[in-house]
């Protein structure tokens, strides 16, 4: 567990409050995902020596599925990879249009030192180590033509790294940022490096600049991404991990966006294995994955991705990694874990009026309503149990385990079921779902 800072603890306990995922240290308390984070590290592991990956993590709502995809993007970026994380949207993401995805994946683009919109930053450590490199060959620095040998050397390592597909614009567009820089105007630099990640915005006299007309447009927006990607690499990176969040959201579209969606996922499931230093992580519900009307529906990707299983064993390495619902004791063991880190005036008093006994309590009183949907219950309880710890810290004469109020109402044999983690499939998984052993 990486060392959590006081500015850390109110980003993590902030975020719970509201209902939401942490971006920032939520390895603190990441228990019960130790070996589906094993997993997401080998396939770490093999971007990083330059294979190209995709996967998908399944789940129901509320097993995990953006908490592990951002845990796995933290360890990225430990590890020197570049990130960017992207939510599908029917608003402002339709999936099918590439030129969409790109400009999401370029807009979140992030590194450890620079969170988001990092494009700008990888350029200039790319453009350094390429100046350095000529230094250490024996080039001036100080020389009349030592930004024009600079220059040739990134139009031929753009070439190189690429293998010659990246868009001719994409390379001018480089060669001019560089030019802009060194120049010092930094506004029009900055201009094209928007227009780089996609942006529609961007004035014509800036384009003009780099002879380029238009915007990225879909059917190019992949070859960019390939000298992104590069970019990246030959900046230092490792590689680029891009999580795609609520997939599931596609299947809310029309039928004509859906279907094409689906395809473009195909497509880059496709050609990953062709972007080396590149990981695709997908995130989705069991009924995007497993029904006609979601992945189910397109053979030729359910049949490459689709999730096997023999009875309750499932492995990791497939390309699906299935996520298990929260059950009493992850939650408890969570609990625990965030009134350790809880920033708390009196701890002594914290740990005694928030005891193992009232937590257990607070578990059966918060799950006991949810009929079988756990979707709910792990967002509901963290904010229920933060906020029992921010009353004991507000107040001297509160006492949780006289106050709070528990109901008498006993678990149903159903919610006892899935409390205990006996039953894993969600309410909505119904008999017209694709059986995971089937292929069409």
């Amino acid at each position: 567990m990486t060392a959590v800072t006081a500015r850390d603890v109110e980003h993590i306990f902030e975020s719970l409050r509201k209902g939401l995922v942490p971006e920032r240290s939520i390895d603190a308390f990441a228990v019960g995902i130790e070996k589906q984070r094993g997993e997401l590290r080998r396939q770490l592991d093999l971007v990083a020596n330059r294979e190209g990956s995709i996967k998908f993590l399944r789940g129901g709502y509320g097993c995990g599925k953006t908490f592990m995809a951002r845990l796995a993007l933290l360890d990225a970026q430990s590890q020197g990879f570049a990130t960017s994380f992207v939510v599908v949207s029917d608003n402002d993401l339709h999936f099918h249009r590439f030129d969409d995805v790109y400009r999401k994946v370029m807009t979140e683009l992030g590194t450890a030192s620079c969170p988001r919109g990092a494009l700008g930053d990888i350029l200039d450590r790319w453009i350094g180590s390429v100046e350095e490199a000529l230094v250490n060959a024996g080039a001036d620095d100080s020389a009349d033509d030592f930004d024009e040998s600079v220059r040739k050397r990134l139009n031929e390592d753009l070439i190189s790294l690429t293998g010659g597909k990246a868009p001719e614009d994409f390379i001018r567009v480089i060669q001019t940022i560089f030019d802009l820089k060194q120049d010092g105007e930094a506004s029009e630099a900055g201009a094209l490096i928007s227009w780089l990640c996609g942006s529609g915005n961007v004035a014509a006299s800036a384009k003009k600049a780099a002879q380029v007309k238009g915007d990225v447009e879909s059917r190019d927006a992949l070859h960019y991404l390939r000298g992104v990607l590069e970019i990246v690499k030959a900046a230092g990176y490792k590689g680029l991990v891009i999580v795609i969040d609520e997939a599931e959201t596609i299947l809310r579209m029309r039928k004509d966006s859906r279907n094409k969606s689906l395809n473009g996922i195909r497509q880059i499931a496709d050609a990953a294995s062709s972007y080396p230093g590149l990981l695709w992580l997908f995130t989705g519900t069991a009924e995007f994955f497993d029904t006609r009307q979601g992945v189910a529906g397109l053979a030729p990707l359910h049949d490459r991705i689709r999730f096997m299983s023999t009875g309750e064993f499932a492995s990791m390495r497939q390309a699906q990694l299935e996520l298990k619902p929260f059950d009493a004791e992850r939650l408890k063991a969570v609990a625990l874990r965030l009134r350790e880190l809880h920033p708390t005036r009196d701890r002594p008093r914290l740990e005694s009026a928030i005891s193992e006994e009232f937590i257990q309590r607070l578990v059966e009183e918060v799950t006991k309503g949810f009929k079988g949907d756990v979707g709910i219950v792990p967002r509901q309880f963290l904010r229920e149990v933060v906020t029992q710890m921010d009353l004991v810290d507000e107040h001297e004469a509160y006492e949780p385990a006289k106050q709070y109020g528990f109901s008498p109402t006993e678990l149903s044999p159903e919610e006892q079921s899935v409390l205990s983690g006996t039953r894993t499939r969600s309410e909505s998984e119904r008999d017209d779902l694709v059986p995971t052993e089937d292929a069409w």
